[in-house]
């Protein structure tokens, strides 16, 4: 079957615009078979001189927690130091010594045991939905729970200790910034302009803010709404995440459980679900982004060849004039022998030379099963 040898999303381009966990995200894609582009939209500074986090540490050592959350391995040794530099250093590990700390993974873990303490728990799934599920197993109503925060708030998170009775006190240890290399930013945004792309990930607030900001400053912001409105589509981690999208009218898709492997286990259920299947020529055969299975098997087709079945399955089994299709064609000129050029190499690509007629003087065809005329044909 092709999901088992290709993956789910194989001849999907998926654009990636985390700055944290960025290679997690991309490896997750790419085991399914997606094609990656990664354009972070921001980037992450520690908060060493930040008068928010100096005043959240001199409010723990003041009054301490109960329990620590600690959820990143750099936002822990970050905190540290800050409060180091700050003359802190010595007064907040003697706090963190007497309360409950729990390491949400092993390079937290690792972190924490650095700095000279030890964590009282930490889950074996990295996740912080287990540490949630012992919080609130533990019981926390009148508990004063400190969350070292990575970057954006966890509303999930924080609202369901809250719900339960705690007091949750955020240490906001990072600060966004736009990235220093705008460069593969800006390739993205073109990839969701030109429509290369099949779907954009979002995993922080931020981060759909800062895309939109930057083709608002390029002059495209108009295009890019068009775009993740009818063509691309937008997941969010979360609620939170799809905000700033939600807000320009962009319907988003969101996970029921906001972390990284059910957001691709959506993209794997949603962008199959829309790439058309079509009967053509005693085959099967499903259009996707950059590439036509073909009876199961993925046929990688060059974006000019997209250009040009995608323009055919517009209307399958009629006919398509050259002009027409030398329109679709990206940069094409007026040279109607660009089209017989693509078309050649589209045959090629796909390995089935039947599934596409050539009528004479008239253009060219999908060549349609007859059955599927009455579904079909009305175009």
């Amino acid at each position: 079957m092709y999901e088992q040898e290709q993956g789910p999303l194989a001849g999907f381009t998926v654009g990636v615009t985390a700055a944290r966990r960025a290679d997690e995200l991309g490896a997750l894609l790419r085991r399914r078979g997606a094609a990656v582009v990664h354009g972070p939209a921001l980037r992450i500074v520690p908060l060493a001189d930040d008068t928010d986090l100096l005043a959240a540490t001199k409010e723990l050592i003041d009054h301490a927690p109960d329990v620590v959350v600690a959820t990143t391995a750099i936002g822990f040794r970050g905190w540290v130091e800050a409060a180091d530099g700050w003359g802190y250093g010595e007064e907040l590990l003697d706090c963190l010594r007497g309360v409950e700390l729990l390491a949400r993974g092993p390079k937290v873990k690792g972190a924490v045991r650095a700095a000279g303490l030890n964590e009282s728990w930490s889950p074996s799934s990295e996740s912080m939905a287990e540490v949630l599920d012992r919080l609130l197993g533990e019981g926390v109503a009148g508990r004063r729970i400190a969350l070292q925060l990575h970057g954006e708030p966890l509303p999930g998170f924080v609202e369901s200790l809250t719900a339960a009775g705690a007091e949750v006190v955020g240490v906001p240890v990072y600060r966004w910034m736009p990235p220093e290399d705008i460069g593969p930013l800006d390739r993205l945004l073109d990839g969701v302009l030109s429509g290369t792309l099949d779907a954009v990930t979002f995993t922080s607030a931020p981060a759909a803010a800062s895309l939109l900001t930057r083709a608002e400053d390029r002059g495209v912001r108009a295009e890019l709404l068009a775009a993740l409105r009818h063509e691309v589509l937008a997941v969010c981690v979360g609620p939170v995440t799809a905000l700033p999208l939600q807000a320009h009218g962009i319907d988003t898709l969101q996970p029921e459980r906001f972390r990284l492997g059910p957001l691709v286990q959506l993209l794997c259920q949603e962008l199959p679900s829309r790439a058309r299947t079509l009967p053509v020529a005693g085959h099967s055969i499903e259009i996707r982004g950059h590439a036509v299975l073909v009876d199961g098997c993925l046929r990688p087709v060059p974006p000019a060849g997209m250009a040009l079945i995608n323009t055919l399955a517009r209307r399958p089994g009629w006919v398509v004039s050259r002009a027409d299709l030398l329109r679709a064609l990206p940069g094409a000129g007026r040279d109607e022998h660009a089209v017989e050029t693509a078309m050649a190499r589209l045959r090629t690509a796909l390995g089935t030379p039947k599934l596409i007629q050539t009528v004479v003087k008239r253009g060219y065809r999908l060549a349609l099963d007859p059955s599927a005329d009455t579904k079909y044909g009305d175009g």
